[in-house]
């Protein structure tokens, strides 16, 4: 007699894991960007900053392992509900439209999969570049000197131009995903749920804007110094 699925592999279970792993990947970013705010206190500040990181030793490497698993636990989750649910309509829409004030379709809605994609891609080109990236030593300490690569890769325009509008990408995401992770964990209803929608996506804004304005702080600060 076949086994019966286990819970997190049905569609309500899926959606669970979906919604939790996503906001446990939002609280990182959170922290991510708290953290990449020491670039604007200098070198000084953000290399002491990386350097206390490093200093966690296996603690960090647990918690980036920890981490990897979410993230991979996310994505593969949610290619799987995509195509669970495009198998379940396997004629598509001949054409789409809003159903008005009590829909919750937005651009940000129809487009997660791209903006997935376009999230996964820039994450290991992000890791490589920069965790795996050129290794100076800091002068001071004799630790990695990551400000000076950091400010060597926002030197130039091209990369500005693209971790912002990447940033762009990932704030849309993250305005319809919120607020559908809130609503996957039952956490949401029809008294507070305009609600949550307009504070994912003002939260999504802060964070993306927030990423985005860093890069763009670096090209500047690199053409003032020259």
């Amino acid at each position: 007699m076949p086994s019966r699925p286990s819970f997190f592999s049905s569609s309500v279970g899926s959606k669970i894991l979906i919604g939790l792993t996503g906001l446990l990947l939002f609280g990182f970013l959170l922290s991510h960007l708290a953290g990449n705010l020491t670039l604007l206190g200098g070198p000084t500040a953000f290399n002491a900053y990386t350097e206390k990181m490093a200093s966690f030793g296996p603690l960090l490497w647990v918690a980036e392992a920890g981490l990897v698993a979410i993230f991979l636990v996310h994505v593969v989750k949610t290619m799987l509900n995509y195509r669970r649910n495009a198998a379940a309509r396997p004629a598509a829409y001949r054409e789409k439209r809003w159903a008005g004030h009590t829909s919750r379709k937005s651009w940000a809605s129809t487009s997660m999969a791209i903006t997935g994609l376009v999230i996964l891609v820039f994450v290991i080109s992000h890791v490589k570049m920069f965790k795996f990236g050129a290794w100076y030593v800091d002068a001071a300490t004799g630790g990695r000197d990551l400000f000076r690569l950091v400010a060597e890769i926002f030197s130039n325009p091209v990369y500005v131009v693209a971790y912002v509008l990447t940033m762009g990408l990932i704030g849309l995401h993250l305005s319809h995903g919120l607020s559908s992770a809130v609503q996957s964990l039952g956490l949401s209803n029809q008294r507070i749920g305009r609600g949550l929608v307009l504070g994912g996506r003002v939260l999504a804004a802060i964070l993306a804007g927030g990423f985005a304005m860093l890069p763009i702080y670096m090209y500047l600060a690199h053409q003032v110094a020259q």
